[in-house]
């Protein structure tokens, strides 16, 4: 999944390729593996914090303003921005740093377990726009540097269990997984285990105009390490932002499907990737 290979995440799916990376809505529908927000190269950041310790000027072009907005005000050339008059810019910059605004993901887990223990992980979002995102646990809350969380001796024991809405719906306890979700894991071979920390959340749909925005949660069941320390968890939310309202999306007219694709294009940076808080949970006896 480095930058010459075919890479597909979260709520914008990625091309990365020498020069170029590509964003379509869509998650990872053909890879069904653990995953690093490496892979998320066209993707931008919220914060500075998940990019610490980049050389030169790095870290400022990967962030949302510079990347993304930016591109928008300019109405860069090549792109669907430069359709838009001054105004309708403005107002989908507007939009765009609302969506980012509120979207928020949070990690629960215990702050001590004993060596070897199962145990619950239980990361929830709000916001962000699909219809397709992406959660994956991982060691350390940065965009370059964090591995997937078996790296750090945290083993996923089972299949991870999914469920997405939309803020202001009655929570149902009966609601079933994601139905998306479990076709994704279908597609990996049983015999080689859906134990995975990255999943597909499908049904993620948000509106700035009527400010309802997704919401959803994954449930990991996770095994200690067997050695008594402090190991480092955390989770990354891969999502996009341009189909969560009118100016952000276009369709082509010659799609028999009629889909809507982010204004900004396959190069856009429309996508985002941010992180909760690392916990460090004290493994003994």
């Amino acid at each position: 999944m480095a930058a010459r290979f075919l890479v597909r995440l979260a709520g914008i799916a990625v091309v990365c390729i020498p020069g170029l990376a590509r964003a379509y809505p869509g998650g990872t529908p053909d890879y069904q593996t653990d995953a690093a927000p490496y892979c998320a190269a066209c993707h931008s950041s919220v914060t500075t914090s998940e990019l610490e310790g980049a050389p030169g000027d790095r870290a400022t072009k990967e962030l949302v303003a510079n990347k993304h907005i930016a591109q928008i005000l300019a109405g860069a050339p090549n792109t669907g921005y430069a359709e838009l008059s001054e105004t309708e810019r403005q107002a989908l910059a507007d939009q765009i740093r609302a969506i980012d605004a509120a979207s928020k993901v949070r990690i629960q887990v215990p702050a001590q377990v004993s060596p070897g223990q199962v145990f619950e992980v239980e990361v929830t979002f709000t916001g962000g726009d699909g219809p397709v995102a992406g959660l994956a646990l991982v060691d350390a809350a940065h965009r370059w540097y964090a591995r997937p969380a078996s790296s750090a001796g945290w083993q996923i024991v089972d299949v991870p269990i999914v469920r997405s809405g939309v803020m202001g719906s009655p929570d149902d306890p009966t609601k079933p997984a994601d139905p998306l979700q479990l076709t994704w894991l279908d597609k990996r071979p049983a015999a080689l285990g859906r134990n995975l920390s990255y999943v597909n959340v499908g049904g993620i749909k948000s509106s700035v105009d009527r400010q309802s925005y997704a919401t959803g949660s994954v449930l990991w069941k996770v095994k200690a390490p067997a050695q008594p320390g402090t190991y480092p968890l955390a989770a990354a939310y891969f999502y996009g932002t341009e189909l969560a309202t009118p100016l952000g999306y276009k369709v082509d007219p010659k799609d028999p499907l009629k889909r809507a694709a982010p204004r900004g294009g396959f190069t856009g940076a429309s996508g985002r990737v941010v992180f909760t808080a690392l916990q460090q949970i004290t493994v003994a006896q």
